[in-house]
């Protein structure tokens, strides 16, 4: 691991790197009097703020902002890099699949999920020992197990074999570490979330200062994720009903609805980053810069201009179908809150925006950003679970939930979405797979999906990306992590 991860500073930052949240008030509490190492991990609160600081991780830039979205959506066939033409070079790389083991964004977004999976380490290991109310002992160590699965889970989907730590390391411990296999990690996903799923509440548990926690829902849902990533589809099935049956999800009665900030942790959302613009001429640990980097480049001047949707991602919908003015701003176009008109901006060839980044005018600078981060909506689940059961042999079934998210999406107007009918399962499976696409477009799900189901090399050189079988299905390990591991980790083949 790198250098910085095993600094002291990081357990004194885990207490005083708190979130702030609009309508989220456990990330509220702030912390009182001066903190040191040996005086941490003594009281309820500091638990409450130990937990709390795993989240704010997630808000950081190497979690949210380039690396993140460079590796998702920039990356897939659903976006290209945006902006201009010579900005955000490495962005440009990885658009083109030209990158190596050196390109930033890979050593960024390592180094920020190992950051944030030391933060939930430091919690599970010392939460258990404080002496406080032992169903919220629990329910913290259940919300850190659910946050280092989900950071092992981005990993492993990114670079295949990695290191698991999963205690606080020595000295002599950071650059001996070697990367375990696929199936190693696996277990260890599985285990931390059947464990969080034991201890987590349902959503409806949960006070409404407290929404935004990870719930029992949340690791259901990243575990049939999981399932369906080992194509055991019999339990991603389980896992999906579960949520399905449990009453604590539905969809809302308007898809362009799920991206406001007024349904925020709202009916169909199953797990989200809190964010809120903070009230300062700066942004503060409350922001994120995700709003920022994807906001429209020029008239109103909104962010950068970043992860352009695609013209393979336009041509994809369906005629009519409303998802599509949901998910893409044009030029010309009125924004969302009436505000102002995007104009053309000379320096963006065929400049168009992620709608579901959009954020209205707010406090501070562009890096301020008030906008959640939605990572796991309930049409997500829907579509999952139709996709199990039709690998399941079980088309009939799969029919329900797939026409469940169409009917949404289709609203009062007939002549457009029609259902879907055909039980042959290989049709029925590139219906599900169009279905994902668009109802989930630029929300950092298509690469993953593309993977799991093995045609992402297919899908790449389709729309002119020079995508290599046996290489690129993986990314490769930063080479600064390689060099400072004295060669202990080894890198992925062909890099």
């Amino acid at each position: 691991m790198h250098k910085s991860y095993r600094n002291t500073w990081m357990l004194i930052g885990a207490a005083m790197l708190l979130m702030t949240s609009c309508k989220k008030d456990f990330l509220d509490r702030k912390p009182k009097g001066q903190l040191t190492y040996d005086t941490y991990f003594q009281t309820e609160d500091h638990a409450l703020w130990a937990t709390n600081a795993i989240y704010q991780n997630f808000r950081s830039w190497e979690m949210c902002a380039f690396p993140y979205i460079g590796i998702t959506d920039i990356i897939s066939d659903d976006a290209d890099k945006g902006s201009t033409e010579n900005d955000g070079l490495p962005l440009l790389q990885i658009d083109n699949f030209t990158f190596d083991a050196t390109n930033e964004m890979f050593s960024l977004s390592w180094k920020g999920t190992y950051h944030t999976i030391f933060r939930a380490n430091q919690a599970i290991e010392n939460i258990p020992n404080i002496d406080m109310d032992e169903a919220l002992r629990a329910r913290l160590v259940g919300e850190a197990k659910f946050l280092r699965a989900y950071c092992y889970f981005r990993l492993v989907q990114w670079y295949g074999d990695v290191p698991i730590i999963t205690s606080l390391l020595s000295d002599d411990e950071y650059f001996t570490q070697t990367r375990r296999p696929v199936a190693e990690v696996y277990d260890l996903i599985e285990k931390d979330l059947l464990d969080a799923a034991a201890a987590l509440p349902l959503k409806s548990g949960y006070a409404t200062a407290d929404l935004g926690r990870a719930t029992q829902g949340a690791a259901k849902g990243i575990l049939a994720k999981l399932y369906m990533l080992k194509k055991e589809y019999d339990k991603a099935e389980t896992q999906c009903l579960d949520i399905i049956n449990s009453g604590e999800y539905s969809l809302l009665p308007k898809y362009a609805d799920n991206f406001a900030e007024a349904s925020e942790n709202g009916a169909e959302s199953i797990f989200e980053i809190g964010a809120v613009a903070v009230q300062a001429a700066v942004a503060g640990p409350g922001a994120t810069p995700f709003n920022m980097i994807q906001g429209v480049r020029g008239v109103p001047n909104l962010g950068w201009g970043f992860n352009r949707p695609s013209d393979d991602l336009v041509s994809e919908f369906e005629a009519g179908d409303p998802r599509r003015q949901a998910t893409i701003i044009y030029v010309g176009e009125v924004l969302p809150d009436g505000a102002t008109i995007v104009q053309d901006n000379p320096e963006i060839l065929n400049e168009r925006y992620n709608q579901k980044a959009w954020v209205p005018a707010h406090a501070g600078l562009q890096d301020n950003g008030p906008g959640n981060i939605r990572i796991l909506r309930y049409a997500d689940i829907l579509l999952l679970a139709a996709e199990a059961l039709n690998e399941d042999g079980k088309a009939a079934d799969a029919l329900v939930y797939l026409n469940m998210v169409r009917a949404r999406a289709r609203g009062s107007n007939n002549f457009i979405l029609p259902e879907v009918t055909t039980t042959d399962q290989a049709e029925l499976r590139t219906a599900i797979r169009h279905e994902r696409r668009v109802e989930l477009a630029m929300e950092q799900q298509r690469w993953f999906d593309l993977l799991r189901w093995g045609i992402a090399g297919e899908r790449m050189r389709a729309v002119g990306k020079d995508f290599v079988d046996g290489k690129h299905e993986l990314l490769p390990l930063p080479q600064a992590e390689i060099d400072l591991s004295a060669n202990n980790l080894k890198q992925n083949p062909n890099y």
